[in-house]
């Protein structure tokens, strides 16, 4: 059922604000194990439901933060259109009904398309936000040119609601591919990471990649003569379509692969997609043609980090570990201060989400 909670939020808000009550979002609770713990008082958002506008020749969608993705999905797809950064659900349930699209936009984390086309803050174009200080404002629009100054639409992009409540948002969609197809090489990480960077300097249709340390797939779309000209030039074991549909949706995307199984820390790192093997103990999954690298490790985060930043990139804490502790990559004193400075913007009072992102913030 559709419903604005408009009205009810900002209640809630106005008088979380006058009692300095800090609140903890929460939609479906999908992605609440990401980031740091938050204590403080829960305010529900999922009640907050329904597409408002959707626009096929024009490739835009417009929905209230708690609308789940299967139902904006299954909307598209009716009309051969799809959400190109394959949002990542992590529910429980077989179809993934419990993920939302706010929850995936505050997230920002976007599936194994990211690299080839385009991240979740790449294709929002607008939204409709109630910040800390209990105002309703509305930044962008549903053209991909109506930017003017500070693009704060994007900026609440992987926020994780530490800047203001997602009450709206609008999405830039594409088309489905004409022609999908998956193939999978017996490949070591290291070589595996040579030839999806050899890949990815060619025009091949390449729209995933992936390799657990024995295994690399690559899934191939777009046009049928294109897809079908890059199997024959990779070569390697085709898969059945349904069995690469798994593989991708869940195993990958949603992380149900044995990789992801257990207690053990992971550890999420951001690296430029040429960047050899790292000399980290633990197991790795990659994806991105290089750039996304999975580790499962005990090591310590500071080693971690370390190395990650060595190669000209971050890690992150994604699931495991101390949630207490600090969660993200440490920002240079100078980002540090700019995000106090932007909090401080939206949310003078620290009321939204505080140390969801960092302790202080």
């Amino acid at each position: 059922m559709d419903k604005d909670l408009t009205t009810d939020l900002q209640a809630r808000l106005q008088a979380a604000i006058a009692e300095a009550t800090p609140l903890a979002l929460v939609g479906n609770g999908t992605k609440s194990f990401l980031g740091r713990a938050v204590q403080a008082e829960p305010l529900a958002l999922s009640g907050h439901t329904g597409i408002l506008s959707y626009q096929p020749t024009e490739l835009v969608l417009t929905a209230r933060c708690g609308t789940p993705l299967s139902e904006i999905e299954s909307a598209l797809a009716g009309q051969g259109q799809m959400l190109s950064f394959e949002p990542p659900r992590f529910a429980s349930s077989e179809d993934g009904s419990g993920a939302t699209l706010g929850g995936a936009i505050a997230a920002g984390l976007s599936g194994p398309a990211r690299p080839y086309w385009g991240s979740a803050r790449d294709l929002v174009l607008g939204a409709r936000v109630l910040t800390g200080r209990a105002e309703v404002l509305r930044f962008g629009g549903e053209v991909m040119k109506n930017v003017a100054g500070y693009d704060v639409s994007r900026l609440m992009v992987g926020a994780m609601g530490t800047l203001g409540i997602l009450l709206d948002i609008s999405v830039k969609v594409l088309p489905l591919p004409a022609a999908t197809q998956t193939l999978v090489l017996e490949c070591a990480l290291e070589d595996a990471l040579i030839r999806m960077n050899q890949w990815a300097a060619t025009p091949l249709p390449v729209s995933a990649t992936c390799c657990d340390g024995q295994r690399l797939w690559v899934r191939l779309s777009g046009a049928v003569q294109g897809v079908a000209e890059a199997l024959e030039r990779i070569g390697g074991e085709l898969v059945d379509e349904t069995d690469a549909d798994v593989f991708w949706r869940d195993q990958v995307r949603d992380q149900r692969h044995a990789f992801f199984a257990g207690t053990q820390p992971l550890w999420r790192l951001s690296v430029p997609s040429a960047t050899p093997p790292l000399a980290l103990d633990g197991h790795w999954l990659i994806e991105w043609s290089g750039g996304q690298r999975w580790l499962r490790s005990d090591a310590q985060s500071e080693h971690i980090r370390t190395e990650a930043a060595r190669a000209g990139g971050h890690a992150t804490l994604f699931r495991g570990g101390d949630r207490t502790g600090e969660i993200f990559h440490p920002l240079p004193d100078g980002l540090m201060r700019l995000h106090r400075q932007v909090k401080a913007s939206f949310d003078p009072q620290g009321i939204l989400n505080p140390g969801r992102l960092y302790a202080d913030i």
